[in-house]
């Protein structure tokens, strides 16, 4: 198989799909590997390390497009690359199709194969290509939120973990999984207040048993969500639903209520955020203020730390790479459970059922 590697052009995206470790297995399995000039220069790869590796290095990304099977990217096409996909080519990618229904509807007309990375899901429910970029923006959302309430950056002029004799931040995680897990060690780690709210009992024991009197732990309902939203310094948005859109937890009276100067950081929002005043914003405008508070709100926070992305993110996604290029889609995912929940995009229609439902668009479930 041609598999297809071209260079990221989201806003201050950095990232790139593979790393000089995965070329080489390619290479290795009798698979062919093209690069796009300079896609690994942001994490410190260049083209002559891909070279070594056994990748032929291509000038456009049209060119890329044109003559691989299949593409590996990290972040989902934007506009200007809807074009240079083509019927039954396969795209193993980020797609975050829940929130976009025109890159929904793009993909389907140009009868890609789309499988994406956040939806693949082994039997224990896991998300195992999703775990390490949660484990990143769940760390960075922390440092961000510390950052931002610097009064240099408009917040209220708070150091997160206080000191002797002053108050602490408070810092509030709607939700315990990897993005909250992973945020709440970084404001623990500063000496924050931390309060995790979620709906599953068993995580909060969970987090309860991990954390100790270090954190306090909430069952996550609206009245709990408005105390601890209205009176918290730092909330920090981590609410994932497979594949669906992210429930919309946080109000905007809430947000009214909160003080001016507080700082809400929604890593949610490539699911369409779980806060309501929250809208996508990027790496080179990241925040905005909404009665005085200060949102931030990228999509693609992991791409600010691309090395550290790049190599967690490949460590899990090559192993699929390789059964895709190994076997072919089909057999690939009529052979592993997990593979075939990522599937999102085929045949021209949507085959991911919450996707389709949350787009109101027409479900046919993958048949092979």
């Amino acid at each position: 198989m041609i598999v297809g590697v071209p260079k990221e052009i989201k806003n201050k995206e950095n990232r790139v799909g593979m790393v000089v470790a995965g070329v080489r297995a390619l290479s290795q399995a009798g698979h062919k590997v093209l690069i796009q000039h300079n896609a690994g220069m942001g994490v410190g790869i260049s083209d002559d390390d891909y070279r070594k590796a056994g990748a032929t290095i291509i000038e456009t990304a049209k060119e890329v497009y044109d003559k691989s099977d299949m593409i590996v990217k990290v972040k989902e096409p934007l506009p200007e690359e809807y074009a240079l996909l083509r019927e039954n080519q396969i795209l193993y990618t980020y797609l975050h199709l829940a929130a976009d229904e025109r890159l929904t509807k793009a993909l389907m007309e140009r009868k890609i194969v789309g499988i994406a990375y956040e939806t693949i899901q082994p039997a224990d429910g896991s998300l195992p290509l999703l775990a390490p970029m949660s484990a990143v923006a769940g760390r960075m959302a922390t440092q961000i939120g510390a950052t931002y309430l610097q009064h240099d950056h408009g917040g209220k002029g708070m150091l997160l973990g206080g000191v002797t004799g002053v108050d602490r931040a408070s810092v509030v995680v709607l939700g315990g999984g990897v993005v909250g897990i992973n945020s709440a060690k970084m404001a623990v780690g500063l000496g924050a207040k931390v309060t995790i709210l979620d709906v599953n009992v068993h995580r909060l024991d969970y987090l309860s048993d991990i954390f100790g009197n270090e954190i306090t732990t909430l069952y996550s309902n609206s009245e709990q969500i408005e105390k601890a939203v209205t009176s918290a310094d730092l909330v920090i948005g981590a609410i994932l639903v497979p594949g669906a859109k992210a429930p919309k937890l946080v109000t905007r009276e809430m947000v009214s209520r909160m003080q001016p100067g507080s700082v809400i950081i929604d890593v949610a929002v490539d699911q369409g955020g779980s806060v309501e005043t929250c809208r996508p914003t990027s790496h080179e405008h990241p925040t905005y203020t909404v009665d005085g508070v200060i949102h931030y709100a990228v999509p693609n926070m992991p791409g600010a730390v691309p090395r550290t992305s790049t190599y967690a993110l490949t460590n899990v996604t090559l192993k699929y790479a390789l059964m895709l290029a190994n076997l072919g889609w089909k057999q690939a995912v009529s052979k592993d459970e997990a593979l075939l929940k990522g599937v999102n995009i085929l045949n021209g229609k949507v085959a991911y059922k919450q996707v389709a439902d949350d787009l109101g668009l027409p479900y046919e479930a993958v048949r092979v």
